[in-house]
């Protein structure tokens, strides 16, 4: 199995477990995304945003 392999296999369990555990995902995201605004003073929040929106997104925890 080489590195690609690995690298898909990471991401379908990470899509599983965003589909299963949907609030936990949307929590971890925006925590992140607070995180990022408070260490840059909010300078960059709407790249932030854009950030959690396409993070949701590529995961299919949008909502």
């Amino acid at each position: 199995m080489g590195l690609l392999d690995s690298v898909k296999g990471l991401v379908g369990k990470g899509k599983e477990f965003a589909a299963q555990n949907p609030d936990k995902v949307n929590d971890a995201i925006e925590k992140a995304g607070d995180v990022a605004d408070e260490k840059t003073g909010g300078k960059y929040a709407q790249h932030v945003d854009k950030a959690q929106d396409a993070a949701r997104k590529a995961l299919g925890s949008e909502g």
